[in-house]
């Protein structure tokens, strides 16, 4: 028996127990527990310090399961996971019986989606059932793409955790409503609004609000500690060397064309020219800053075209309602 496949059959028992794992995924590590089991769900709720309104991901095996966690899987739906599952893809439907409301925040919908690492599929196999998990960290703060990351941040409150080295894509998994008659992004992700509409054959519209709830729609979210600033590409230096004369630690991402440009900062990012790169890197890029002291990051949206749309999704969560859209 190979020590990875121990670790994924000690992790099952945990979840069979009630226990929390934490678990890799392409996106990003999740706080696992037991979808069927109301008090290992509400332990997610503690250990995050989590609103329990705020509705949880259902991580299943394959996509020939939709059906045994949802009510009915309208030809949407089915089209988008035959596509992109397993893929950083998640799937709101109307919640099948199996699927506690402690899962979905009272809801009557449930997010639904089939993750892409072998470490996490592996798991789902070995465990048999649902597995609730969103990010392994705590609510609002960065969310973790190595495991020592989880470790940092939660410690003792996970019962037990799954290596499987970086996340290769970095940041949360596109959700997509599929209980009206057209389908709609409730948070941009890993797979591209083009990507869907590639498949679906017609536009799709990303919401500024929705009566749906789901992850990441809270008004601060993804934040460091230190205060994220957004202003124009061009405007970085200068608002960088005014914060750091001011008497900030300031952190600075720095964009692809501005790339060597000599900066008075505490800390600076080179952001990379691929957005591929970027995503993969940016909840590492602010953690970094973080840890090198910093108070005050100054950061610009990328164009929010492909993954630009979920970078930048994810800069305006950690800004808060500090800095205007």
């Amino acid at each position: 028996m190979t020590a990875i496949t121990s670790d994924i059959e000690q992790a099952a028992r945990v979840l069979r127990a009630g226990g929390l794992v934490a678990l890799p995924t392409e996106t990003v590590y999740g706080l696992g527990a037991n979808a069927e089991d109301p008090a290992a769900v509400a332990r997610i709720f503690q250990v995050k310090g989590r609103p329990p309104t705020h509705p949880l991901i259902v991580h299943i095996a394959a996509a020939d399961q939709l059906d045994d966690w949802v009510e009915e899987v309208p030809r949407a739906a089915r089209l988008l996971a035959e596509h992109f599952w397993p893929g950083p893809l998640t799937l709101v439907l109307r919640r099948g019986r199996r699927v506690p409301l402690a899962a979905t925040g009272g809801l009557e919908t449930v997010a639904v989606r089939v993750p892409d690492h072998p470490v996490a599929l592996a798991l789902l196999s070995a465990f048999g059932g649902g597995v609730t998990a969103p990010s392994a960290n705590r609510f609002g703060s960065v969310s973790p793409t190595t495991a020592d990351h989880v470790r940092a941040e939660l410690g003792d409150g996970v019962d037990f955790v799954l290596e499987g080295g970086s996340c290769p894509v970095g940041v949360e998994s596109t959700i997509v409503d599929v209980t009206g008659e057209t389908p709609s992004i409730l948070r941009p992700g890993g797979v591209t609004r083009e990507s869907l509409e590639a498949v679906l054959g017609h536009p799709v519209a990303v919401p500024s609000a929705s009566s749906v709830r789901v992850p990441g729609q809270h008004p601060s979210h993804y934040a460091p500690r230190a205060r994220v600033v957004l202003v124009e590409p061009d405007e970085v230096p200068a608002e960088a060397e005014l914060a750091q004369e001011a008497g900030h630690h300031v952190g600075v991402f720095l964009p692809p064309h501005l790339a060597g440009t000599a900066l008075k900062a505490h800390g600076v990012v080179a952001v990379p020219d691929s957005l591929d790169a970027y995503a993969r890197g940016l909840y590492g890029f602010l953690r970094e800053l973080d840890q090198q002291g910093c108070d005050l990051i100054v950061a610009s949206l990328p164009v929010e075209e492909g993954l630009g749309l979920a970078i930048a999704n994810r800069l305006r969560r950690a800004a808060g309602p500090r800095t205007p859209a």
